[in-house]
């Protein structure tokens, strides 16, 4: 009989030559098990999604009481589920008034592509715009408006009609015009390697679009749900989106996406055509239970309150010559490195001497990532930063 690894390698579709090929057999909490028992503390929450830490007690009695009940019934929006709707209520009361209207998806990248289709739906405009070095995902949508080159090449002609400007740019704000549909940015940038607004910009970038009559989507699916240290990200910065885009943490380990807006915006898939965005799966009762269940814990526990502490510990700990910046916007964090030559050996070495798992950002591969559950504990931060500092030291050495 083959191995895990064997089929694995065998059968499943790769995405690059050098997967990581750490096989796991169970996780709880902030640890993953392998198969003969080895420890490993998760540094990056499955890029951003355990958010609540894994199987976290409550998210899997709320899977366990779904299973009881029903599982997938009817296509999206079709007929009066309890989990999918309760969710949409518990949300909306995390936002402002007029964002009441939840789309649930199965992913970040399905919830980038139906606020691209919402945007040109009610504007009747056809431009869009977003960031050099952004990341929204990888279906050809989505991947039009990422902002790599390297990244999408390979895969045009893609969606025309998009733009790019510099992030924390102002005069690239003049980009934005009568023919734009949509901006599309995250409110703090991941895959570029934990890029903040600058002071005034995000106000700036929301002014501009009013003016314009184009719609500002904050992309918050990897910094929303408290990864930033506030519920969503956009809250410390004095704006509000016209649609808002969620996903990875929002599940609590399991697969869900939304966009959200206003009832007004969302009407335009009712009419010409009818049913002018279709799903089967989005709204899946068992994930909706899960996300109800982690944003309940996130409020309830209390996770937020001491996320600017935790972020700070990791700051006062990671200091060494090889280091030449730490960034950060909560528990999304950055650590950076001379390039990637210097970062890998680290990330290898911490991998498998260490046991502790992290990795790099896609638009940034010289920066370390640092965005752990948002339930680690103070110890554990430093039984972290003591495994990656013992790291560091074995591939460059103490000067």
């Amino acid at each position: 009989m083959l191995t895990p690894r064997q089929l694995f390698l065998r059968h499943q579709a790769q995405t690059s030559d050098f997967p990581l090929l750490l096989e796991i057999e169970r996780a709880e909490g902030v640890y993953m098990y392998g198969p003969e028992g080895q420890r490993y503390l998760d540094l990056i929450s499955g890029i951003g999604v355990s958010n609540v830490g894994h199987r976290h007690p409550r998210v899997l009695q709320a899977i366990h009481n779904q299973l009881d009940k029903y599982l997938h019934l009817m296509v999206y929006g079709e007929l009066v589920q309890a989990p999918p709707a309760q969710l949409a209520q518990a949300l909306h009361e995390t936002l402002p008034p007029h964002l009441d209207n939840v789309y649930f998806t199965n992913s970040g990248t399905e919830a980038v592509e139906g606020a691209l289709k919402l945007a040109k739906r009610h504007t009747g405009r056809t431009g869009l715009l977003s960031s050099h070095n952004a990341y929204h995902g990888s279906t050809h949508g989505a991947l039009s408006i990422t902002g790599s080159e390297s990244f999408k090449n390979s895969f045009r002609p893609l969606l025309p009609g998009v733009g790019h400007f510099r992030h924390n740019n102002f005069e690239d704000l003049a980009l934005i015009d009568r023919h734009t549909a949509a901006v599309v940015i995250e409110t703090v940038q991941g895959e570029a390697g934990v890029r903040v607004p600058a002071p005034g910009y995000l106000e700036a970038l929301r002014q501009r679009c009013t003016e314009m009559g184009a719609l500002l989507i904050l992309d918050e699916i990897q910094c929303g749900f408290g990864r930033t240290g506030t519920f969503w990200a956009f809250e410390q910065f004095g704006i509000e989106p016209d649609i808002l885009l969620t996903a990875k943490g929002m599940g609590g380990g399991m697969p869900i996406g939304a966009f959200i807006s206003s009832q007004e915006i969302m009407s335009g898939f009712k009419t010409n055509p009818i049913l002018g965005h279709c799903t089967t799966f989005g709204g899946h009762p068992v994930s909706c239970a899960a996300s109800l269940a982690t944003l309940q814990v996130i409020q309830e526990e209390n996770l937020l309150a001491g996320l600017a502490e935790k972020a700070a510990r990791f700051r006062r700990q990671l200091v060494h010559p090889a280091i030449r910046d730490v960034r950060g916007c909560g528990l999304l964090m950055a650590v950076e490195f001379d390039s990637f030559e210097v970062l890998k050996p680290i990330i290898d070495h911490a991998l498998w001497q260490e046991h502790i798992l992290t990795d790099w950002f896609l638009f940034c591969d010289n920066s370390l990532r640092i965005a752990p559950p948002l339930t680690i504990t103070n110890g554990q931060i430093d039984e972290a930063c003591a495994a990656l500092l013992r790291a560091i030291d074995a591939v460059v050495g103490e000067n």
